[in-house]
């Protein structure tokens, strides 16, 4: 008998393994074979701070890739040098791989955490999950329309895991903020503001010289080959997040770098998660890189500006939200406010404010993760859905996209959030997806 995603996830969370909290330095873990065996794609920043949580939450680490051999090595040796720190459970020397395949192609690993650049990560994801494997991969989970759709069925069809690197809804702020406004504390949503920065451009680096290390080719992967340039991949161990996400070949630019956090929390915010809107349209001027807006059938448009991070306007009140920082008026008078240390008390005082005066009572109570990555543990032991699974994560991923087809075709785009497709003869199909560079190609399932 065929069993739909949700189906098999709530049978199969009887045959979970316990759960497991994180574990600190110096204290004795669970044997390797109760732990989650996992193995790593894609070695700069982002993914050293996650290998780093996921290291100190009781996994296994038994694999690392990425195409820079200086960062591969470096990322090696993060792994046996904690596991010579924290014996208990050591795996043994971990691997390091330049291609990807080779880690998804391992039958010892539970789960892939990928934090490539965009335009890699639904080529890797669906190999992982089509090969049997849990996903946590990071925001934007696509570089475009297409992939979203592939990885919502993909996760379905392989009844797999996934969790997307928006952990904005792990903070608590923005779970308050969201569910102030599905609570009706400010009364009807009006319109939201969400700010952040500019939409891609086509890439247009100088070459540089390439030195030896690094497999430029692969890199580049599905894009269209290009001369090398540090803008794109800095050699080596750098601390800083490297500009590819500005160039439309790569990334997506802010829109869906800080818009994939801040366009996910007005989605939750309007209880949009298995939705979205119906249009999007593109800003007053062509060239501007400010004033695209999406619309929802209900009428609230999410109009992208520079401002507080996401603006929530309501009938009786509003709601401001970014990371450390949150104000809640109603009826044209503060009910709760904390941006900076000056402001007295503390963002968590603040928060038991709001919460205490409007939502003891709440109808509407919001999934509640206080750790992104712990959610994401968990939800793999009892075979439910994380907090940003696919379906958040592809949903929040296609708002980026059509608001970037707004800007790059300024044009009004009309979408049917159900089927995830164009609607009345709008839009291109071609739109939805790119040309991949042979053989760096979408996996077939």
């Amino acid at each position: 008998m065929h069993l739909t995603r949700r189906q098999f996830l709530q049978t199969s969370a009887a045959a979970s393994l316990p759960l497991l909290a994180g574990v600190p330095r110096g204290i004795a873990q669970p044997a390797a074979n109760d732990r989650i065996r996992m193995g790593f794609v894609g070695m700069g920043i982002q993914n050293r701070g996650l290998l780093n949580q996921f290291l100190r939450s009781g996994t296994v680490v038994l694999a690392v890739c990425d195409v820079d051999k200086t960062r591969l090595e470096h990322a090696r040796n993060m792994v046996d040098g904690y596991y010579q720190e924290v014996p208990d459970g050591a795996p043994g020397p971990c691997a390091a791989y330049v291609d990807w395949q080779e880690v998804i192609g391992r039958d010892d690993l539970d789960a892939v955490c990928i934090a490539t650049p965009d335009h890699w990560h639904a080529i890797v994801t669906l190999g992982a999950l089509q090969s049997g494997k849990d996903v946590y991969c990071e925001k934007p989970l696509t570089h475009n329309i297409q992939e979203a759709k592939d990885i919502i069925r993909t996760v379905d069809e392989r009844n797999r895991v996934l969790q997307t690197g928006s952990m904005q809804r792990s903070m608590k702020e923005f779970r308050v903020a969201a569910e102030l406004v599905r609570n009706g504390a400010i009364g009807t949503v009006e319109g939201i503001d969400c700010s952040f920065g500019d939409p891609p451009i086509p890439c247009d680096l100088p070459e540089e010289e390439l030195e030896p290390g690094l497999d430029w080719d692969r890199w580049v992967g599905p894009a269209p080959m290009r001369p090398y340039s540090s803008v794109l991949s800095p050699r080596g161990i750098h601390n800083h997040f490297p500009d590819w996400r500005n160039y439309e070949e790569f990334g997506g630019g802010m829109v869906c770098d800080w818009g994939a956090h801040h366009l996910d929390i007005a989605q939750w915010a309007l209880g949009m998660d298995d939705s979205g809107p119906v249009k999007a349209l593109p800003p007053p001027q062509r060239g501007d890189k400010r004033g695209a807006s999406l619309v929802y059938a209900n009428g609230i448009t999410v109009t992208h500006r520079n401002g507080f991070g996401v603006h929530i306007r309501g009938s009786e009140g509003e709601v401001l939200v970014n990371r450390g920082r949150f104000s809640f008026s109603r009826e044209g008078e503060r009910v709760a406010h904390w941006t900076q240390r000056e402001d007295g008390g503390s963002l968590n005082s603040t928060l038991i404010k709001a919460e205490q005066a409007f939502l003891s009572d709440a109808k509407v109570k919001l999934y509640n993760s206080q750790n992104h990555v712990q959610d994401f543990l968990d939800a793999m032991r009892k075979r439910t859905q994380p907090i940003t699974h696919e379906g958040v994560g592809g949903r929040t991923a296609i708002c980026c996209h059509l608001m970037n087809l707004a800007y790059h075709h300024h044009t009004p785009v009309e979408w049917d959030p159900k089927p995830m497709n164009f609607a009345n003869n709008s839009g291109n199909p071609d739109w939805l997806t790119r040309h991949y560079r042979d053989p760096y190609l979408i996996p077939k399932a």
